[in-house]
């Protein structure tokens, strides 16, 4: 346990959100490391820690992909990318947009190189080895994402351990400022007493607006308990990009239910296709 007052000459140890697993790889992990790390994974130069940036490190995400002003293309960052079931699908299917990943956990980005090889190696897309929570503020430029995607972070359940959670306050300060204009926040969890966390968090954020505050609660009864004030409307329906994973499987199979969210930087468009039912009709 980390003293509340460490000694001044020791440094200060950040809440995190993700517990460093080893980093112990696989024969096979370990050869698609050895042979796609090189044109996926970006060496960023470290900090303090090998999970943080050197504080002058910077990352231009027209250089990263190799575009050029007029070619400039729409960014999407996934934090906890995990094996990279979405990112290598979404880089593969919409060559027109770049994927950006951030994940701690190494075995997992090894076996995300191999998914981006059998997707056909997709060019638009690159993996960042660090915490995005400690990073992302240091490493990106001011609007330079147009989508961030949370899909299925850590619930720490345990009340003690709430502050460990990623979608709280902070994140959302290190993040809004580097949203393009129209930028979206895309989260989805199969625990439902972190989905309504995740509602209370964002809900109280004044820079955000719910792109479906009209969008109904996931239908079923979950296996895990649903608090009482658990809102019955402000759900986003499924997020047709995102893959069906072997996790989110697993949480189906185990009874609980996913709630999707999505969000606006105050002042975006509603997504398009989108009618929520409970505005009134046209000329009403």
């Amino acid at each position: 346990m980390v003293p509340e007052n460490p000694p001044s000459d020791r440094p200060r140890r950040d809440v995190v959100s993700f517990v460093r697993r080893g980093t112990r790889l696989s024969r096979s992990r370990q050869e698609a490391w050895d042979r796609l790390a090189g044109d996926f994974v970006l060496d960023v130069p470290r900090g303090e820690r090998d999970t943080v940036p050197d504080p002058g490190a910077r990352l231009d995400p027209r250089e990263v992909f190799g575009r050029d002003a007029a070619g400039a293309a729409p960014l999407v960052v996934e934090i906890g990318s995990g094996q990279g079931e979405n990112i290598a699908a979404a880089a593969a299917a919409h060559p027109e947009r770049d994927h950006l990943a951030f994940e701690v956990y190494v075995p997992g980005i090894a076996q995300s190189l191999d998914r981006i090889e059998r997707a056909g190696s997709p060019r638009n897309v690159r993996l960042v080895p660090l915490d995005a929570l400690h990073s992302l503020p240091t490493l990106m430029p001011a609007g330079s994402i147009r989508e961030l995607w949370i899909f299925f972070p850590d619930p720490w359940h345990k009340s003690r351990h709430h502050k460990r959670r990623l979608v709280n306050p902070p994140l959302l300060d290190a993040v809004l400022p580097l949203m393009a204009e129209g930028g979206v926040l895309r989260l989805a969890t199969d625990w439902a007493e972190y989905a309504v966390h995740m509602r209370t968090v964002l809900d109280a954020d004044p820079r955000l607006e719910s792109l479906h505050p009209g969008g109904p609660r996931p239908a079923g009864e979950p296996s895990d308990p649903v608090p009482e004030e658990t809102p019955d409307r402000g759900w986003a329906p499924r997020f047709e990009g995102r893959v069906r994973t072997s996790f989110e499987r697993k949480a189906l199979d185990a009874g609980r239910l996913v709630w999707d969210l999505a969000y606006g930087v105050r002042g975006s468009r509603p997504e398009p296709g989108y009618s929520d039912p409970e505005a009134p009709a046209s000329g009403a």
